[in-house]
């Protein structure tokens, strides 16, 4: 049996406003984008919405090279010009060299699926506008076959941006928005209770308040995210690190140990290194 609501999974910490924008999109049927920090859980948001709600997931991830044509089908016509030399049969029927896409499979399901657009800001600026209508309608024409494509159910359409382009007005009225807010103390101790319920108390406390105090260090060019310190909270369990060592001391600037999980460019390991060497010399 189906479930008709998203309220969060037991591997995924949803929180209220992030559960009703999911509900939202789906009684509108619109596309919900879904902005937010890196590694704040936009792309598994909609694996979940999928695993609660038990349906068909079809997942499209989009490059700097994709097409929106590509989510539709594509026309092999290399292949076919291949058989027809060989003399094969198929060559008869164009319909064996339409190679469906990920929208035209999510069209096809017949229980409401969850199609997953995800990092639609990595690809051309027109390739949301290209869209548009197909997203809109819920159908497409395919020019080679004469054929109408008309989706069996409107799916449950997620779309992801990083923000790295700005995105079309006229693909964004068309669409429930909602960005994720990097969570909060309280939250970020559920979601990791989730990957780690047995992690001692005194431990997550001091791992939690040295990841924040990274995060609130000026000049940072990537802050460390959520699946940062997941890595990092690893680490720590399997070398065994006392939780005194986390605290940092009287000066809370400390590099923390194992930093390599949380700082992932050379600028803001260099940054790092400054306020150790800073904090030595204020020390004598």
């Amino acid at each position: 049996m189906t479930a008709t609501r998203f309220s969060g999974t037991d591997r995924y910490v949803a929180t209220d406003d992030l559960t009703m924008a999911v509900n939202a999109a789906v009684i509108l049927g619109r596309p919900l984008l879904i902005k937010g920090e890196p590694g704040t859980g936009k792309t598994e948001l909609a694996l979940e919405v999928a695993r609660a709600l038990g349906r068909p997931l079809f997942e499209w991830h989009i490059k700097s090279t994709s097409k929106a044509q590509q989510g539709l089908y594509d026309y092999d016509a290399v292949s076919r010009l291949r058989d027809s030399q060989l003399g094969d049969e198929r060559v008869g029927d164009i319909r064996n060299y339409i190679v469906k896409g990920k929208v035209w499979e999510a069209f096809d399901a017949e229980v409401q699926p969850v199609l997953l657009i995800d990092e639609i800001d990595k690809a051309d600026i027109e390739f949301p506008n290209d869209l548009l209508r197909e997203l809109d309608r819920m159908e497409f024409y395919v020019y080679e076959t004469r054929e109408l494509v008309r989706a069996r159910q409107r799916p449950i359409v997620i779309i992801t941006s990083n923000n790295e382009k700005e995105l079309p007005d006229a693909f964004l009225r068309r669409c429930f928005f909602h960005y994720i807010r990097f969570p909060d103390l309280e939250t970020m101790e559920r979601i990791v209770r989730v990957h780690y319920p047995t992690l001692k108390r005194e431990l997550l406390s001091e791992a939690l308040n040295a990841f924040f105090r990274v995060r609130e260090v000026p000049g940072l060019k990537k802050k460390p995210s959520t699946s940062e310190l997941l890595d990092w909270l690893k680490l720590l369990l399997a070398e065994d690190i006392d939780p005194a060592v986390l605290a940092g001391g009287d000066d809370k600037k400390l590099i923390p140990p194992l930093y390599g999980a949380l700082l992932k460019n050379e600028q803001d390991v260099h940054l790092f290194e400054q306020l150790v060497f800073l904090h030595r010399r204020n020390a004598r």
